[in-house]
């Protein structure tokens, strides 16, 4: 086995094991109701190295500044009904991705 096939292997099994955690983790957290309303924020599709994804930088809109204060809180990272949500590097952009 290469050093290259060896590398790859290692991480699609550090992928698996991430999704795994993160469907975990999301079927067994405590249920808590968010103040916002991710149907009331514009998304625009995108498509990355890991698939389809969404992304929103609707500042301007309340349920989207609500939603910055909620993932603050969570380091910049949640889940919620079935997305897993993140701020980009930005701090203004968020992504989600269904799980």
């Amino acid at each position: 086995m290469s050093t290259v096939d060896f590398v790859t292997k290692l991480h699609d099994a550090a992928c698996m094991i991430k999704d795994a955690c993160e469907e975990y983790l999301e079927k067994n957290a405590p249920s808590q109701q968010s103040s916002w309303n991710p149907d009331k924020i514009q998304w625009t599709d995108k498509t990355g190295d890991r698939g389809a994804y969404q992304i929103s930088e609707d500042v301007n809109n309340l349920e989207f500044k609500a939603m910055l204060k909620d993932l603050a809180a969570h380091e910049g990272k949640l889940f919620r009904d079935h997305f897993f949500y993140w701020t980009f590097q930005n701090g203004t952009t968020v992504g989600r991705k269904k799980k």
